[in-house]
């Protein structure tokens, strides 16, 4: 007896391998690490550039297209911690009464229903919190539309990996810094030597990082132990051919723009302004910000190498600062990400649990029997059903040939006979509908199978924008008007897109 109780029933495996990949763009940044007594290996590292959008893309294509690459680095590794553009994150941010947590979560649901632009049942969310004075909270929700995890994944499987976490970059440089910052420059982030005596958040420890990308420049203000804004600066990075230009001056009135919208006690809290990048770009940025916010009292540091305690284990000396590097270091090193968009994965034992409840066993015995005697009963009803059927086919088999030769001729011949003049129908309506004086412009109008529009632009406020999208959803053959992203405010910039039912304008 004391045998079977001292069954030792199998463990996970502790992590010890893992490949970092960090998607900004076009480009795939990736590493491979592996763990050994405490210290930290690098293997591979390797940075491509992808020329198919995994968004848009065939996911088998474009996960062919990962899988050469890493073959061609030599990378066996499965398991992969992904960091996700921020660009495809909406956020929103509310202040926090003292509540139970349970009423909590209940607020930040209704939160989130409000202050996000689509319904939150398509989104994958997750939230930060701060500590404010007077035990309130500063709350930071962020989501991501399932439709592109789903994508990501489906890349992912294409490319023969299996993803371990979904996060963005920028929190695994810039981690939530919940009891201070290391005094000296150098460093990629991370916690100082331990909490305050009293074990609360620091409220003098914030830190504004900047991460340059290909195309924008990700920003987070950290402070009181959570993300307190996470931002897509879009409009940084002018790319002329191979050439990218930052625009220093833009990324630090968007910053000062960003610490202005904190509570006092959040803003106050900032002291530091951490800017990751390449050198040729970042020193210029460093620059800038220096000149804007030192004689505010904040100092700027470009990151340029990691501390040796980065992580709490050991890595390789003078490791390049990247963003697939902190991800899997991070992971190894067991810390938890800032937030988490891998969507859960039921385990074996959850799915079995779940189809075989105790209350569907009571209730298995019950049904059986009718089920047993309604499926015999359901063939014979099948087979009578498929006799009568037969007996009609063979009655219209001639005619139904002939038809479907004329409809084969129809749509063949169709198109060079529409004088519908459809696009220009579209067209014209959207005209109409977006005002004279410029206070909403598009930028792009795309028109897929005829009828699903999708257009994006700018608008100089919101009022202006409802204004045009009342007007264009009340247009004749407009149906569907669904506004897919609003970033900024001013200008705003926007996307949406509404199905065309009309002809054209030889119909009217």
């Amino acid at each position: 007896m004391n045998n079977l109780l001292k069954i030792n029933f199998p463990r996970r495996k502790k992590l010890t391998g893992l490949l970092g990949l960090a998607l900004d763009g076009s480009r795939l940044d990736g590493v491979v690490l592996r763990r050994t007594n405490g210290s930290l290996q690098l293997l591979q590292a390797f940075s491509v550039t992808l020329s198919l959008d995994p968004l848009t893309a065939a996911p088998e294509l474009v996960g062919r297209e990962i899988r050469n690459h890493l073959d061609a680095a030599g990378v066996r590794e499965r398991r992969c911690v992904v960091g996700v553009p921020l660009k495809w994150i909406l956020t929103a941010q509310t202040e926090l009464p003292p509540l139970p947590e349970p009423d909590v979560a209940s607020l930040l649901q209704l939160e989130a229903e409000r202050g996000f632009p689509c319904d939150i049942a398509t989104l994958r969310l997750a939230d930060s919190r701060c500590q404010l004075p007077a035990g309130k909270q500063y709350a930071t929700l962020a989501g991501v539309p399932n439709n592109q995890l789903l994508a990501l994944e489906q890349v992912l499987a294409a490319a023969k990996l299996k993803p371990l976490s979904f996060s963005p970059g920028i929190t695994a440089l810039q981690p939530v810094a919940a009891f201070g910052v290391p005094p000296s420059g150098g460093s990629a982030g991370g916690l100082s030597a331990g909490p305050p005596e009293d074990g609360t958040p620091n409220q003098k420890n914030g830190v504004l990082a900047l991460a340059i990308g290909e195309s924008q420049v990700s920003l987070q203000i950290t402070g009181g132990g959570g993300v307190a804004a996470l931002r897509s600066l879009d409009g940084a990075i002018e790319n002329e051919g191979a050439r990218h230009t930052l625009r220093p001056g833009f990324v630090a009135r968007e910053a000062r723009i960003t610490l202005g919208q904190l509570p006092a006690g959040l803003r106050a809290a900032v002291r530091r302004i951490r800017i990751f990048g390449p050198r040729d770009l970042a020193q210029p940025l460093a620059d800038e910000m220096e000149l804007r916010f030192e004689p505010l009292g904040l100092q700027v540091e470009l990151v340029t190498s990691y501390r040796p305690d980065e992580f709490g284990v050991e890595i390789p000396p003078a490791t390049p600062v990247s963003t697939a590097f902190s991800l899997a270091a991070r992971r190894l090193a067991g810390q938890a990400p800032g937030f988490e968009f891998l969507p859960p994965k039921p385990t074996a034992w959850q799915r079995v649990s779940a189809k075989y409840s105790s209350s569907r066993l009571r209730s298995a015995g019950a049904v059986a029997a009718g089920i047993v005697a309604l499926v015999g009963g359901l063939f014979l009803f099948q087979e009578i059903q498929l006799i009568h059927l037969r007996s009609q086919w063979s009655g219209m088999a001639v005619k139904v040939k002939e038809l479907d030769g004329l409809q084969q001729q129809i749509r063949q011949y169709r198109p060079w006979f529409d004088d519908s003049f459809r696009d220009l129908s579209i067209l014209r309506q959207l005209a109409l509908a977006f005002p004279e004086d410029g206070a909403v412009t598009a930028k792009s109008v795309e028109i897929r199978a005829g009828n699903v529009v999708n257009c994006s632009g700018t608008a100089s406020d919101s009022a202006a924008l409802l204004r045009m999208l009342n007007q264009l959803r009340g247009a004749e053959g407009v149906t569907d008007l669904k506004v897919d992203q609003i970033r900024g405010k001013s200008p705003m910039q926007f996307t949406f897109d509404f199905h065309w039912n009309k002809g054209g304008a030889n119909e009217n």
